[in-house]
């Protein structure tokens, strides 16, 4: 072995670790980790050792517990297995066995703390089994497809668990908060029994006084029919942050979906549709203003994108021009586009004061709720050939909800760490 244990005391251990230097540095880089996940495995342990009991008999409510006697069991450490002979209680009448190890180790399933964390963190990012090849490849570490599996799907029922008793703190920001933007969009996954379905995705955004974005949180759920659980996560998350800033104005983005404006409008009344949503529209439009000149095509298109986002009044004055585009002789498609246009002016017109929202540096985009589309759902759970249940994505959804809202990982692992894994082992 490169690495022995010396000397064992209350609050610390020593060890010897002997590394061989090779002309080849990656060899000798490879053989540092080796050592190091030998010392880190002697090391774990030790300290594995020290929240076992001395085998007194315990006492739990009003149940007695002795111990059965010390025996080994495996645990999964970030640098291999870690065997350790522990005490296991139990009543004399039989029933459940109870480790007092396991809970003041904050043992999840048979992993200690790290190794849950470090695993959990990589199946938020990829497949199971890349997770197995990267622990190996870059860890020196293996492991099983199904420890894996089992370690992220226990980790990930906690985080669904106590999303409403756990709350969050918001990471110190670089200025004060003065504007709180709401937004939410759906996009779809495949499910095996159910095929295409929509996900759905929230973010709860905090913006300092010239709009620049200081701080997201990240919502996400697996399709349901009503989305009310998604909804009751979000509609948790901004009456939470309404608290912490209660002088902060509330405004919505979103597309023009008729559901997420009935779900926005609860909040607020400030609120507009996305600015490059309606700008999508008005290409498609061009075609009817000038359906032979491309350059004469882009100019207008320009130039009523330049007028709706800085004139006050501009949606209402370029309907009526739309309208006004009607009753030309047009292709079948530049009429479709056309008609299309103007559908989507008269009923989010109300919605597309956009020169009001710029001077107030206010968003007008709903790229932040677009973009989490892409990452929490499309990134990790529409990979070429992927299919779920609705279970394993919901887990799945969950810890990159945590994982990609800054502050929050770090935080619920301290929750672990003070309270325990709420999950029988």
């Amino acid at each position: 072995m490169s690495a022995t244990l010396i000397e064992r005391q209350e609050d610390s251990v020593t060890l010897h670790v002997r590394i061989p230097l090779s002309r080849s540095l990656l060899d000798t880089e490879q053989a540092i980790q080796r050592a190091l996940n030998e010392a880190g495995l002697l090391a774990t342990t030790e300290a594995l050792k020290q929240f076992d009991t001395d085998g007194s008999p315990l006492r739990i409510g009003q149940a007695r517990y002795t111990s059965k006697g010390q025996e080994p069991k495996g645990y999964q450490t970030p640098y291999g297995e870690a065997v350790v002979a522990r005490h296991v209680y139990q009543t004399s009448q039989g029933g459940a066995t109870f480790c007092p190890l396991e809970r003041d180790a904050r043992i999840i399933l048979a992993s200690t703390p790290l190794f849950a964390r470090m695993v959990s963190h990589k199946y938020a990012e990829m497949a199971g089994a890349r997770v197995v090849a990267d622990l190996e490849a870059n860890h020196g570490r293996k492991t099983s497809l199904n420890v894996i599996q089992r370690l992220a799907d226990a980790v990930g029922s906690v985080a669904q668990a106590k999303e409403e008793q756990w709350h969050y703190a918001t990471p110190e920001l670089v200025g004060p908060v003065r504007t709180i933007g709401i937004g939410l969009d759906g996009t779809c996954l495949l499910l095996v029994e159910e095929g295409y379905r929509q996900a759905m995705v929230g973010t709860v955004s905090l913006y300092d006084c010239e709009g620049e974005r200081l701080h997201t949180i990240y919502v996400a759920a697996t399709p349901e029919y009503g989305k009310e659980t998604f909804q009751q996560r979000l509609d948790r998350e901004i009456k939470h942050v309404q608290g912490l800033y209660p002088k902060a104005r509330l405004t919505a983005v979103a597309d023009g979906a008729s559901d997420n404006w009935d779900f926005l409008g609860r909040y607020t009344d400030d609120g507009c549709v996305d600015f490059h949503h309606a700008t999508g529209y008005l290409s498609g439009a061009a075609k009817a203003a000038h359906p032979s000149s491309f350059r004469q095509r882009e100019e207008w298109l320009e130039e009523r994108c330049h007028r709706l986002k800085h004139q006050a009044g501009a949606a209402a004055a370029i309907l009526s021009e739309l309208e006004g585009l009607t009753g030309r002789e047009l292709s079948e498609s530049a009429r479709e586009d056309l008609e299309k246009a103007v559908s989507y002016f008269r009923n989010q017109q109300g919605r597309m004061g956009y020169a009001r929202r710029v001077r107030g540096k206010l968003p007008i985009g709903s790229g932040v709720t677009e973009a989490a589309c892409k990452t929490l759902v499309k990134m990790r759970l529409c990979r070429s050939g992927a299919k779920w249940r609705e279970q394993g994505a919901a887990l799945v959804l969950s810890l990159r909800a945590l994982s990609y809202t800054p502050g929050r990982w770090e935080q619920f692992w301290a929750k672990i760490d003070r309270y325990g894994f709420p999950i029988e082992n």
